[in-house]
């Protein structure tokens, strides 16, 4: 166990000393001596094919130690951010807009996991009428992400925005500014009017300030989902699902927060 340890250290060792970062600063490194280097580890890996998948094995380990401390990171610093994450005007809602218990789902129209949240939240709203539900537009995926957010912050603006959100993510179809447009219409939205409050200062500075708390909140992706009682502060607990939620482990975050 010693060797084959001390053989990854070697092999990541001198890894590391061919990577792109590290050549390209030592200045004592030569082409010829890197093309050397590169050989000797070639032929190290090839005769110890092993060493690559402990190698691998490590980095996963390590990537997973350092997500799981963010996860309680943000465990720690969620109730700090309870009015931000529960209270702010012109969120979107569903549920019961007095309800004891507040869910707020962090979430992108481009990843699949959201669009598998969202029959799970119907159903938990459906199951819990003292629920309310907020959701935080966070588009993470590129360009057409930040189109749809911004459309349906625009739709909420008409009162219109489950009925447009759910028509972008049940669509099972490629995110378009024409399909956009299309569903809005559809929805029975006015599309000049939303085209016009879909650059508005007012949607440029609630999608800021999502992305803002996200990273307040040391989020790593999506969907992020947090729950607590309506009434939380700074000082009450605030639970936190990093990812997507089967309907049990949902319900039981929040029949924690009834309690």
């Amino acid at each position: 166990m010693k060797n084959r340890l001390a053989s990854i250290a070697v092999a990541a060792g001198i890894a590391a000393a061919i990577s792109p970062t590290f050549a390209d600063n030592a200045a004592n490194v030569s082409p010829a001596e890197r093309a050397k280097i590169e050989g000797v580890v070639h032929q190290y890996l090839l005769k110890n094919p092993q060493v690559i998948v402990e190698v691998i094995q490590i980095l996963q380990k390590k990537q997973a130690d350092q997500a799981q401390q963010t996860v309680q990171e943000t465990k720690k610093v969620a109730a700090s951010f309870a009015k931000a994450l529960f209270h702010v005007d012109n969120d979107p809602m569903a549920g019961n807009p007095n309800g004891k218990v507040t869910v707020v789902e962090f979430f992108d129209y481009q990843c699949p996991h959201c669009v598998d949240m969202a029959p799970v939240i119907d159903s938990i709203i459906k199951a819990n009428p003292d629920v309310r539900v907020v959701f935080k537009e966070f588009p993470i995926r590129g360009p057409m992400s930040e189109a749809a957010a911004r459309a349906a912050l625009a739709a909420n603006m008409q009162g219109k925005y489950l009925v447009f959100s759910h028509a972008i993510l049940n669509a099972n179809k490629p995110l378009t500014d024409e399909f956009i447009l299309e569903t809005a219409k559809n929805a029975g939205l006015d599309v000049d009017k939303l085209k016009k409050d879909m650059n508005s200062k007012a949607v440029k500075d609630q999608l800021e300030a999502n992305i803002k708390l996200a990273k307040d909140l040391k989020l790593i992706g999506t969907p992020a989902i947090f729950v607590g009682k309506s009434s939380a502060s700074g000082k009450d607990p605030i639970n936190y699902i990093p990812g997507q939620a089967d309907p049990a482990q949902l319900q039981g975050v929040i029949n924690q927060a009834k309690q």
